[in-house]
């Protein structure tokens, strides 16, 4: 992850300097925006690897620089993890499990470990982030190849659940032909 640009949107400068303390030394370079506002001109002026987002800030909120972020493709494949020190605030507004939506979440107050761990995930779940999820955007605009990419996405998405029921399907009859002797 050596040179990784992380975006640190937080209002609390503790917050922010005390993520950037807990990474390791020299491997990344942290960007720190104090409100959503600030944090939306970074991440379109400097694109970040990794954006740590709080749900709760001034002028523009996390929940809109969330919704903004999810509305672009191309920001869309950036690896996220949301900050709250309000779990429930965020799951009023983004139903459980985050990670169906290819988020990490942090709670507020957290250790260096649990830091390491949603910075993981987050870059984990980026990368599980459907093709179709992603390409929405592009296919709305027409363009056939793009089309194509998501059709063939989408095959193979369907293909790999097929398997799946024909493999549970497989169980359930060897399960009735064990009730049935």
């Amino acid at each position: 992850m050596a040179g990784h640009k992380i975006l640190v949107i937080d209002d609390s400068k503790v917050i922010r300097v005390r993520v950037k303390e807990m990474l390791p030394q020299g491997n990344f370079n942290v960007l720190e925006a104090k409100d959503g506002q600030e944090g939306l001109k970074f991440i379109v002026k400097e694109r970040p690897n990794l954006i740590m987002l709080d749900f709760l800030l001034p002028k523009v909120t996390g929940w809109q620089v969330f919704q903004k972020i999810q509305s672009q493709a191309q920001l869309k494949k950036i690896p996220l993890v949301l900050m709250s020190g309000r779990k429930e605030e965020v799951a009023e507004k983004i139903p459980e499990p985050f990670e169906k939506h290819y988020f990490a979440f942090l709670e507020k107050p957290f250790e260096k470990k649990e830091l390491t761990a949603a910075i993981q995930l987050a870059f984990k779940l980026a990368k599980e982030r459907p093709t179709e999820d992603i390409s929405k955007d592009t296919v709305n605009a027409g363009d056939a190849s793009d089309k194509i990419q998501v059709l063939e996405a989408k095959v193979k998405k369907m293909e790999t659940e097929i398997g799946a029921l024909k493999k549970q399907v497989t169980q359930l009859v060897t399960i009735v032909k064990q009730k049935l002797k």
